[in-house]
């Protein structure tokens, strides 16, 4: 199936809200989780046709070019970046979510982790950084590579509706437990914050595909946590990156505005 422009469109102004914060909106009741065969491959199109439409090898590989000459991007280059970026992630998620193995293919999930990478790295001034990641993504932009890409992706083979509400559970089972620990390193934050990112992805495309109120919320709520540790992350990278603290091993305390959602969240998921 093949989505209009105006489609496209929708989806895009949707993830731009993932991480935008909300302070009042509430948990729709009960929360929206079924979720179709036929509704998830529909989604599955829609997240393929985005990344089709919103990414291009040549800019991208433009992009990378500058990197590596200066270490930096202007601020329209960042927001493309940013934007191609968000492409290659929201499909990411979709391929984790809707494909039978909950698993990305290993040479798309290495492009989308080295973009991250690199994307720190120039955020923080880490020149050498730059240079690595940048010539890693570089030979992920070869032309062999993205042609094994664009299989990869195309071959993903769809899950049931049974099989993915049940890794769904599982992942709100495994969000339970962390949240259990009390505090948690920077790892084990981001590790939280990927599930929520999966389910924001999740309701962004399926409110775009069929907007209603309950599917909305749900959208809204999962994107102010999305925000919250987003900002929170920068900040960690950040100062792992000056050797102020040990990404993998330092502990501190879940901020209470973030936790409170978490759990609010995870009391009302239907497991």
């Amino acid at each position: 199936m093949t989505y209009s422009q105006e489609t496209l469109g929708a989806l895009f102004e949707a993830i731009e809200m993932d991480d935008v914060v909300d302070p009042v909106v509430s948990l729709p009741d009960p929360i929206p989780v079924d979720c179709t065969r036929e509704e998830m491959q529909r989604c599955l199109d829609l997240c393929r046709q985005f990344w089709r439409d919103r990414t291009s090898r040549a800019a991208l590989r433009e992009l990378v070019g500058t990197l590596l000459l200066t270490g930096d991007l202007p601020q329209d280059a960042r927001r493309r970046y940013k934007h191609i970026r968000a492409a290659y992630k929201h499909l990411r998620f979709a391929l984790v979510l809707y494909g039978a193995r909950h698993k990305a293919p290993l040479l798309f999930r290495a492009t989308v982790a080295v973009m991250g990478h690199l994307q720190d790295a120039f955020r923080n001034r880490r020149r050498r950084a730059v240079l690595g990641y940048g010539l890693m993504l570089r030979v992920l932009l070869s032309w062999p590579v993205w042609m094994a890409v664009q299989r990869e992706v195309e071959g993903v083979k769809l899950d049931d509706a049974a099989g993915f509400l049940a890794y769904r559970k599982a992942e709100f089972r495994r969000l339970r437990g962390w949240l259990s620990t009390g505090s948690l390193t920077g790892h084990r934050f981001h590790s939280i914050r990927k599930v929520v990112s999966r389910q924001v992805s999740f309701y962004d495309t399926l409110r775009t595909l069929e907007p209603e109120e309950q599917g909305y919320r749900m959208s809204r709520f999962l994107s102010a946590i999305n925000g919250l540790m987003g900002s929170m992350h920068d900040d960690l990278v950040e100062q792992a990156g000056k050797g102020h603290r040990d990404y993998h091993r330092d502990d501190f305390p879940m901020p209470e505005d973030i936790l409170s959602r978490l759990k609010a969240l995870t009391a009302a998921y239907p497991v």
